[in-house]
C-alpha cells in the first residue's frame, strides 16, 4: 500500500505578489521579472507551489471563471517555457456578502489544498502583499506568512497596518524571489 509522505507548500497570491499591473485583476496580469525564476526555486527545493487568489470580480460579473481558467492555462504555459511550474491553482471567486469559507483571509482554499495534498498546514507558508488578506490567511490556517513589499505590500505595512495589527509577518521581503530565498532557507532549517 503506498503511504502519501506529507508535504510542505507555499501558498501564492497572485495580483501584487508574482505579478500584477493594469486593471489589477487577471485580465491583464503579468508576471513580475522575477516571479518565474522564484516559483522554478521552490519547484527544485520540493516545495509545492500553490496559487490561491480572490477574484470577486466573477462575482461580478466582469469575467468568468472559465475565463479565469483560460488564462491561468496561458500563465502556466509562460511558466513551463521558463523551466517553472504551478502545482495547483485555488481560486475564490466570492464577494463579501457570499458569505463563502473560501475568501481569503477565511482558510478554506488551504484547507482544500490540505485534503487534496496531505499538507501539514503548520510547515506551510502564504506569501501575499496584503496584511489583512494573506497575513490573517496564514494565520487563521497556522502557516507562516511572508509579507512582500510589492503591489499593496508597502501600503500594508504603512498606512494599513491598524486592518491586521495584531498580526505579525514571519518574514517582510522585498519581493517574490527575496520571499522564497527566505523559506527556502528556513524550511531547510527547520526539517534539520
Amino acid at each position: 500500500m503506498d503511504v502519501m509522505t506529507e508535504r510542505s507548500a507555499v501558498f501564492l497570491d497572485l495580483q501584487g505578489t508574482l505579478g500584477g499591473e493594469g486593471l489589477g485583476d487577471i485580465r491583464d496580469f503579468t508576471f513580475y521579472p522575477s516571479a518565474i525564476k522564484a516559483i522554478k526555486m521552490l519547484n527544485e527545493a520540493n516545495l509545492l507551489a500553490i496559487v490561491v487568489t480572490n477574484q470577486t470580480r466573477i462575482a461580478q460579473g466582469l469575467f468568468t471563471y472559465e475565463y479565469f481558467q483560460e488564462r491561468m492555462e496561458t500563465l502556466k504555459q509562460e511558466l513551463g517555457e521558463g523551466g517553472a511550474r504551478l502545482d495547483a491553482v485555488y481560486c475564490c471567486p466570492h464577494v463579501n456578502k457570499d458569505n463563502c469559507l473560501c475568501k481569503k483571509p477565511r482558510p478554506g482554499m488551504l484547507l482544500e489544498a490540505q485534503k487534496d495534498f496531505n499538507l501539514d498546514l503548520s510547515t506551510c507558508y502564504v506569501i501575499g502583499d496584503v496584511g489583512e488578506w494573506d497575513m490573517g490567511l496564514a494565520k487563521s490556517a497556522g502557516c507562516k506568512g511572508v509579507l512582500v513589499r510589492t503591489g499593496l505590500g508597502e501600503s500594508s505595512l504603512e498606512e494599513y497596518r491598524y486592518t491586521w495589527e495584531s498580526i505579525n509577518p514571519d518574514h517582510v521581503a522585498e519581493d517574490i524571489l527575496d520571499a522564497v530565498k527566505w523559506i527556502v532557507s528556513d524550511s531547510r532549517e527547520a526539517s534539520k
